[in-house]
C-alpha cells in the first residue's frame, strides 16, 4: 500500500475511513516511541545520542525509524552540522510543538488515572 496523496477532500481528514490520509498519519504518529521522542524533545534541541538516553529502552533502529517518520511529517527538524564526525540535532517544528500539547495532555491523563487503571487491571486479571 502506497502513501496516500492529499486531495483536499473531507475524506482525507476522516479517521473513520480506512483510506483516509488522516488515519495513515494518526497510525504512524500515535505510537509509544513517537510520543516519547516528542515528549523528550519538548522545547529543546537534542542530538541522537542524547535522545537515545532520554527515551529509555528505545533501540537505535526504532529511534532512527521514528525520527525519520517524524521528519517526513514535518514534526521534527533534523539539522546536520558540517563537522567531523557530523553532528546531527533534532528539534520539534511548530506542528510538532502543537502535537506535543496533545502528548502532554495524554501524560497528564496517565498520571491522573494511573491508580484507577492499575486497580481495574488487577480486578480484570483476577
Amino acid at each position: 500500500m502506497g502513501t496516500k496523496q492529499f486531495t483536499g477532500s473531507p475524506e482525507d481528514a476522516d479517521l473513520r475511513r480506512a483510506d483516509s490520509l488522516a488515519r495513515e498519519i494518526f497510525s504512524d504518529v500515535a505510537n509509544k516511541w513517537a510520543f516519547l521522542i516528542i515528549e523528550a524533545l519538548g522545547e529543546r534541541t537534542l542530538r541522537f545520542s542524547e535522545l537515545r538516553n532520554e527515551v529509555e529502552g528505545v533501540s537505535h533502529k526504532m529511534l532512527t525509524q521514528n525520527l525519520r517518520m517524524l521528519e517526513r511529517y514535518g514534526l521534527v527538524e533534523r539539522k546536520v552540522h558540517p563537522t567531523v564526525p557530523p553532528r546531527v540535532e533534532y528539534t520539534l517544528t511548530e506542528p510538532g510543538q502543537a502535537l506535543r500539547a496533545t502528548v502532554d495532555g495524554m501524560c497528564g491523563w496517565t498520571h491522573q488515572y494511573l491508580g484507577r487503571i492499575e486497580a481495574a487491571r488487577r480486578r480484570f486479571d483476577a
